[in-house]
């Protein structure tokens, strides 16, 4: 990688992984890609170039391709689950035909491209306990469908035209940094500010729920690691399954109350994130990619759990 491009720099995970890039590569490689009314502030505008990228508008994209020699493409355009489900056109236009347009612009500008997938792409009938790389994947999501579609579209466009595609499949993000924004692992973020501010915690899943999620950090390093890997070593590309921990709502609501002793959680089930997350896996095995590019995080509940609320106290000023 020598230029990089993050489309969808200013959200949940694009925010924290332009900064990262920028600090293994320097500010001047990377761009910042974002949207009008979602434009930089603060560490994001001031530490390096930044750019309009609508992957709804490919000619625009191009141009900043070309200004700035980018030779690679970290596609994070997307909506989140809960969203899309209430937005299933826009969830696809952006995601897919975004997608479409981004993987063009890669075959004539021959950039390698990350776009994610996510444990969204699978369904009911997946195996739900130690998920393989493969299986089974009928998502009743119209967010779980655009996964797998990205994961097939993402593959043909290596096959056919050489394009380096690579992905892994998010499980939910956890981050100290930027609020998660409809997605159905948010509770995973909130309860931590809940906890932090003295505030009792609405949970709107439903104890036994058990979800995958990983700490910002293993996040962003999974998806750089990825695309530093040597490709002669993969076998899969689009889209690798990475794990950190597994919980439900009573697990980590344990784990905060040893450091808040006082914190109190109780339940209002929102029924659609229920459904979304009764359909998910509960863990994933990760074998694949810890074979094939080395993956291994480096959190997990308790080790994450110290350092959410040592950075939100610092953050909150509590």
């Amino acid at each position: 990688m020598k230029n990089i491009l993050v489309i969808g720099s200013t959200g949940q995970i694009g925010s924290e992984l332009t900064v990262e890039l920028r600090k293994r590569y320097g500010g001047s490689h990377v761009v910042a890609g974002y949207i009008p009314g979602a434009e930089p502030t603060g560490e994001l505008k001031e530490g390096g170039p930044a750019a309009i990228v609508d992957v709804t508008d490919r000619r625009s994209m191009e141009d900043v391709v070309r200004k700035y020699e980018i030779d690679t493409v970290y596609n994070l355009a997307a909506l989140l689950s809960v969203v899309a489900e209430k937005r299933p056109a826009m969830a696809w236009k952006i995601g897919i035909d975004g997608l479409w347009n981004v993987l063009e612009m890669a075959r004539e500008h021959h950039c390698a491209v990350f776009t994610p997938s996510s444990i969204g792409s699978f369904g009911e009938s997946t195996p739900h306990v130690k998920t393989p790389q493969d299986t089974i994947q009928r998502p009743r999501t119209m967010y779980g469908i655009t996964k797998v579609t990205t994961e097939l579209l993402s593959d043909y466009y290596f096959i056919k035209y050489g394009v380096d595609t690579r992905a892994v499949r998010f499980p939910g993000i956890i981050s100290n940094v930027t609020l998660p924004g409809g997605g159905t692992t948010d509770y995973a973020v909130e309860i931590y500010y809940a906890a932090v501010k003295g505030e009792k915690f609405a949970c709107p899943v439903k104890a036994g729920t058990y979800m995958d999620m990983m700490y910002m950090p293993d996040a962003l390093n999974a998806a750089i690691s990825l695309m530093e890997a040597d490709a002669t070593r993969l076998k899969h590309r689009n889209a690798f399954n990475i794990a950190s921990m597994s919980f439900d709502p009573e697990e980590i609501y344990q784990v905060i109350k040893k450091h808040v002793p006082d914190f109190v959680m109780e339940y209002d089930v929102d029924p659609l994130k229920q459904a979304i997350a009764d359909s998910w896996p509960d863990c994933l095995d990760d074998s694949c990619a810890r074979e094939e590019w080395d993956w291994k995080p480096q959190y997990d509940l308790e080790s994450m759990t110290q350092d959410m609320l040592e950075k939100l106290r610092q953050k909150l000023n509590r």
